[in-house]
């Protein structure tokens, strides 16, 4: 009775942990196959540890490259998705216009449209302009899909500001630009990071989007993962995303740890 009355009180939190368990546990999968030394091609079973990947993460012809250009489409991405996405959600919250709700709704569509649905919209797009595949219609289409995630965030934080703060700074003889750089920004800006570091993961992620609508010549990260899956998987692959994925877990840590602080010091 006492275990039964026990898992009931602690309920919630065990299937919390269990489901994070079931989400991280493709990820620990990655990070231990990438100190595996395969006998062939295929790293799908463990055959002994070696550090011989992580010495050489670009050993493999065309991977880094494929890296390369996927950071820089990610970067370029989540810059014109937060510049327009920030403006476009300001703009929904806090002025009234002609069609406000329509853009509300359409706002959500590329979230809620299958990605093969958008990938072939904006392949015919590009085809019947006459543009040539490659680098720039990738970037475009990837910052037409991050844009949604973006205006959703950043509208989130915008929507659970105090306007009575942007007055008092006005009353306190605060220009327009000085309230919005040292007001509205730094209330707005987990938002923004928070939107920034979504459109950032979701460009440098994507596959199908990027598949349609790609050159011979643009091949990211995610497409070489998928060719190299055809032929042989390199322990290199999962040298990258076990530090993709550090990276992404460091990154939380500090911003929970810097929140954490924040809150500390206000209340000291």
């Amino acid at each position: 009775m006492g275990m039964l009355r026990w898992i009931r009180k602690n309920l919630v939190v065990i299937a919390g942990l269990l489901t994070l368990a079931y989400m991280i546990l493709p990820n620990i999968v990655v990070m231990v196959f990438s100190f595996n030394k395969p006998n062939g091609r295929f790293n799908y079973s463990w055959q002994r540890f070696s550090l011989d990947a992580w010495k050489d993460p670009c050993g493999v012809a065309d991977m880094c490259e494929s890296l390369s250009l996927s950071l820089q489409l990610a970067a370029w991405a989540t810059i014109g998705a937060l510049v327009l996405g920030t403006m476009i959600a300001f703009a929904l919250v806090r002025y009234r216009f002609r069609a406000r709700g329509a853009i509300n709704s359409l706002i959500f569509l590329p979230m809620a449209m299958p990605e093969v649905v958008m990938a072939a919209s904006l392949l015919t797009l590009f085809l019947n302009m006459g543009i040539e595949l490659g680098f720039w219609t990738v970037l475009i289409a990837h910052i037409m899909f991050c844009l949604s995630f973006v205006v959703t965030a950043v509208k989130a934080r915008v929507m659970s500001m105090d306007p009575r703060l942007e007055e008092a700074a006005r009353d306190l003889y605060a220009g327009p630009a000085q309230t919005f750089l040292r007001v509205t920004l730094p209330i707005a800006a987990p938002g923004i990071a928070a939107g920034a570091l979504l459109a950032f993961a979701l460009s440098f992620d994507d596959f199908i989007i990027t598949n349609f609508n790609a050159g011979p010549s643009t091949v990211t990260f995610p497409m070489f993962v998928w060719g190299s899956a055809q032929r042989g998987t390199p322990v290199q692959i999962n040298v990258i995303g076990t530090a993709m994925f550090v990276l992404a877990v460091l990154m939380v840590v500090a911003g929970q740890i810097i929140t954490n602080r924040r809150k500390k010091t206000a209340t000291a």
